[in-house]
Order: C-alpha cells, then structure tokens, then sequence
C-alpha cells in the first residue's frame, strides 16, 4: 500500500502561497507543513498520473492492478520485465485472440519462445452450391515448442497445455507439443 514517504518534498509548497504577513508566524508554519508531508505523495502522485498508468514506468507494486484493468493475468514469479510486456500487450492481444496470430502472440509472451502451430481451418467460396466444405469436421490446432532444456520440457509443457485452453475457441480441438531442442519431447 502506498502512503506518505517521510522527508519526500513537495512541488507545491503551502506557505508560498499565502501572503507575507503569515510567513513569520510559527504555528501556520508548522501547520501548513504538516500538510505539506501529507499531501506530497498524493500530489506527486497526481503530477506522474501518466507514467503510473503506463506498464513500462509503472511502479512494480502497482503493475498487478493495470493488469486488472487490461485482463491480462500476470505471475508474480516472471521477471518484472515480462510482466510490463505482458501487461502492454494485453490490448492487442486480445483483438487478435482466437486467431492463429492471436494464439502465437500469446505463446511467445508465456514463453519467450516461438511455436509452430498448424489448424485445420480453412475459408473458401463457390459459386456452386452443394460444394465440398474446406476444412475438417472438427477443428482443431496442434502446438509445437522446441526447448532448449531437456528438464524443462514437462513444466513448459504443462504451461503451454493451460495456456493454449484459454486461449483457443471452446469448441477447438487442441494438441500440444513441447520437445527440446535434440529432439526428445513430452
């Protein structure tokens, strides 16, 4: 939780703003400058409202709740870096989620690694009717990621396994592939 920040200086001093008949009083002095430590965080705060609100200045503590706001799900354990990435991607991401963009977009930010993906979808026109359907009766996408750790090949794959449910269509059926980089895979 933010709060006051003892010894923090405030841009706005209260007692330059009064008149100079107050100035030699010691009580408004101390008053005005209790205030002052008070109201320096909130008015700091205020003045940096547009970097607060910009996942790469954010400050880390505050990073979690601009993910709340952009639905972007952030692991406290990646490295900050990561999770500004994640956060300032969240936006495009989520108008090109549900496409084969969309899902590799997504693995390369989970992951930091570049997937193969193919699908059975497919689009056409006929001027014929009753022709053939592209495509397979059930869609489906299949996901490959090569890693260079044969060790972190379960792990990275039970990453990949959660992540590509959420972001495929319900109704898509999906497999997914995680191999290192000699070949041996899960």
């Amino acid at each position: 939780m933010r709060g006051t920040l003892p010894g923090l200086p405030t841009p706005h001093p209260l007692l330059r703003q009064l008149p100079a008949v107050y100035l030699d009083q010691p009580f408004v002095q101390g008053f005005l400058g209790a205030l002052d430590e008070v109201l320096a965080p909130v008015l700091l705060t205020l003045d940096n409202l547009p970097a607060h609100l910009d996942p790469r200045t954010a400050p880390e503590d505050l990073l979690a709740w601009l993910a709340e706001w952009v639905a972007a799900e952030v692991d406290g354990e990646r490295p900050v870096e990561r999770r500004r990435a994640v956060v300032a991607g969240a936006v495009a991401r989520h108008r090109q989620r549900g496409t084969l963009a969309g899902l590799a977009a997504a693995i390369r930010v989970e992951t930091g690694l570049e997937p193969e993906i193919s699908e059975s979808g497919a689009t056409s026109w006929s001027a014929e009717p009753g022709s053939a359907l592209p495509g397979a009766a059930r869609p489906w996408v299949r996901v490959r990621v090569r890693v260079a750790d044969a060790e972190a090949v379960a792990p990275a794959r039970a990453r990949l396994e959660r992540l590509v449910a959420a972001e495929v269509p319900a109704q898509v059926g999906y497999a997914v592939e995680v191999v290192a980089a000699d070949g041996a895979g899960a």
